[in-house]
């Protein structure tokens, strides 16, 4: 069976992730982080946006803002990426309440500051 292409791009960012906190290892600022998945990414041929302002929509579909996201790939994906010492569960809820606002199904979360690297998937679905 075939893999959904969803699927095939977040382990391909996986995999380049991967790599970046091998190089890197942790204890740089978030940005340094951002700026190297985005220009490894791109060197694969994908579309990154960062810094991408999304929509926030009310359940009724009016328009209350925008939020940034750090990371949008290949637009069906939301990338948060995170450099500190542990993920909590308000980093899950920030990511979480991104996609939901603005009704997009699949986001990563992606922590380079601590020594292992942590890569979580969420998909979102009615």
């Amino acid at each position: 069976m075939e893999k959904d292409p969803v699927f095939k791009l977040c382990d391909q960012i996986r995999e380049t992730a991967y790599s970046l906190h091998q190089y890197l290892r942790h204890g740089h600022l978030e940005k340094v982080y951002e700026n190297g998945l985005a220009h490894r990414l791109r060197k694969q041929g994908l579309d990154v946006r960062q810094q991408h302002p999304m929509t926030v929509f009310d359940q009724d579909g009016t328009v209350l803002g925008e939020y940034i996201a750090d990371l949008l790939i290949e637009f069906p994906l939301i990338v948060e990426l995170k450099a500190v010492n542990a993920i909590t569960s308000e980093h899950v809820a920030q990511l979480l309440g991104y996609l939901r606002a603005c009704r997009v199904e699949h986001g990563l979360l992606i922590n380079f500051g601590a020594p292992k690297l942590l890569i979580r998937k969420f998909v979102l679905s009615d």
